[in-house]
């Protein structure tokens, strides 16, 4: 497939799980990718898996130094954008009556605030065409116990793609959200176990985790001119868990 043939895009949180699948995913149907995050080991090895039409840079999405410097070798080694999968993410569980200052700030300042200047900083080099991808979650819209922060934050996310949707009316570059349930990255398989996975997989109606790649499956959709008329929308790939 060459879907994304010529395209360059930027995936934060790129190094693992769902980043890394759709990195795979992209440069399979001809894109240029890329990755972000913060550490560099994983980042070393995703570009070692991912090939000669990846690049790594390393930084956290709350830094705003270090995203000018993400934007600034995209211009350098390609000059424009036409993806950008806002995809970096953070936030643990913490019961009501245990919630930090700190805690909330975690989530927000990757889950908001990252990806507010993630997109707002990749917009000069972006044009008609270009899609911009945000990574919501099925928490967004049930809730989840223990995951106040967390699930707000992903809420706020699904309305930044319904605002921007307006803001960017002219532009021709189409903003869409990519809500995942439960998914078997390897942060999943370290927190669970295979029985917590089995047990979490169960909730949904098709019985069963998520694989990244079908993930990745569905952001290359969103990437692509295939969803050309298609912005402020959301789209769950989350086995049921949030539709029913």
């Amino acid at each position: 497939m060459t879907r994304l043939n010529g395209k360059t895009a930027v995936i934060t949180g790129g190094a693992t799980g769902i980043g890394l699948a759709a990195a795979k995913r992209f440069i399979e149907e001809g894109a240029f990718v890329f990755i972000f995050g913060r550490r560099q080991d994983a980042l070393d090895a995703a570009v070692a898996d991912l090939g000669a039409n990846a690049r790594a840079v390393k930084g956290s999405v709350s830094d705003e130094a270090d995203l000018d410097r993400l934007y600034a070798a995209v211009k350098a080694e390609r000059g424009t954008l036409d993806i950008v999968f806002a995809n970096a993410g953070a936030g643990g569980p913490l019961p009501l009556g245990q919630i930090t200052a700190e805690h909330i700030d975690e989530a927000f300042d990757t889950n908001v605030k990252g990806t507010i200047f993630t997109v707002q900083k990749a917009l000069p080099l972006m044009g008609p065409g270009g899609s911009i991808i945000l990574t919501g979650s099925s928490a967004g819209t049930t809730g989840a116990p223990g995951f106040t922060a967390y699930s707000a934050s992903k809420a706020a996310v699904r309305n930044l793609a319904r605002t921007w949707a307006e803001d960017l009316k002219g532009t021709g570059i189409r903003v869409n959200v990519l809500s995942p349930g439960p998914t078997a990255t390897e942060l999943a398989k370290a927190a669970l176990g295979e029985e917590g996975q089995k047990a979490y997989g169960a909730m949904t109606p098709l019985q069963r985790m998520g694989d990244p790649a079908e993930i990745g499956a569905a952001a290359a959709f969103l990437a692509s001119s295939d969803s050309s008329f298609m912005t402020g929308s959301e789209v769950a790939v989350d086995g049921g868990l949030a539709q029913l």
